[in-house]
């Protein structure tokens, strides 16, 4: 069935919103992407990060269930992991058809080469490595994905909620909830590509203090509730509320 040009304009205008002018040769790849392999770009099956392009491992288990994949086994390789360090080695088999004689891909992670936001998560992120890399292989897709990725190369700036007192934790002067708080805010940055800067300036609006570090709990909490929504429901309004905060440029004279 061929790609309707109409699509193709959307995911284009899609990806202008979402991460302004691309340029002729970023416009270019994403096009061939689209027509291609009908990745979207509002499904999330592909992102931009350092003007480069990357697959989702969602968009890579959309292609095979178009392609219509046989299957998909992992394995773990015991000699290679080691749960004390929780270093964890997974090969990924994928067969395209009934018959195939199937598609390998190896996937590696632990502490050294994982984000902290997936910290104690890495046998996960070591199949899904495998995954990728195997579905790659299989349907010759040569965007390296976005798991397979050490960590983000530009993270998102960490925030803070404020001091919480020793009750509030029961007793124990723990920061785990303030942890939880950053890494909730940081992870929705990652997910849905939003500017940290712009982000850190509408919180601190949001909460009616000067930084966000001097907000409430309860605010920050409230704060990561609507931008989560946001972010869901309706991602190119929240991008305009952010650009709203950005700093104009100075003009020179």
């Amino acid at each position: 069935m061929n790609w309707n040009p109409k699509l193709t304009r959307a995911e284009i205008n899609i990806a202008r919103q979402t991460w302004g002018e691309l340029g002729a040769a970023k416009l270019a790849e994403l096009r061939a992407l689209v027509q291609g392999n009908r990745v979207s770009v509002a499904l999330g099956d592909v992102c931009l990060i350092e003007n480069r392009w990357y697959i989702t491992h969602s968009g890579l288990l959309r292609l095979a269930h178009r392609k219509r994949c046989a299957g998909i086994k992992t394995y773990l390789e015991k000699r290679a992991s080691d749960p004390a360090v929780n270093r964890w080695v997974f090969k990924a088999v994928v067969y395209t058809t009934p018959n195939s004689a199937g598609f390998f891909g190896y996937g590696d992670a632990d502490p050294s080469n994982t984000s902290p936001l997936v910290r104690g998560a890495e046998m996960r992120v070591a199949e899904t490595r495998a995954v990728n890399r195997a579905l790659r292989k299989a349907y010759g897709i040569g965007l390296c994905s976005v798991e397979e990725l050490g960590s983000f190369s530009s993270p998102a700036k960490p925030f803070t909620a404020a001091p919480q007192s020793n009750e509030s934790h029961g007793g124990g002067g723990s920061n785990n909830g303030q942890t939880r708080l950053r890494d909730r805010l940081c992870l929705l940055i990652r997910q849905h590509n939003l500017d940290p800067t712009l982000v850190k300036a509408y919180a601190a609006d949001f909460c009616g203090t000067q930084s966000l570090k001097d907000a409430s709990r309860e605010l920050v909490e409230s704060f990561i509730s609507q931008l989560a929504a946001a972010a869901k429901n309706d991602r190119a309004a929240l991008l305009c509320k952010l650009n709203s905060y950005a700093q104009p440029a100075e003009v020179k004279t």
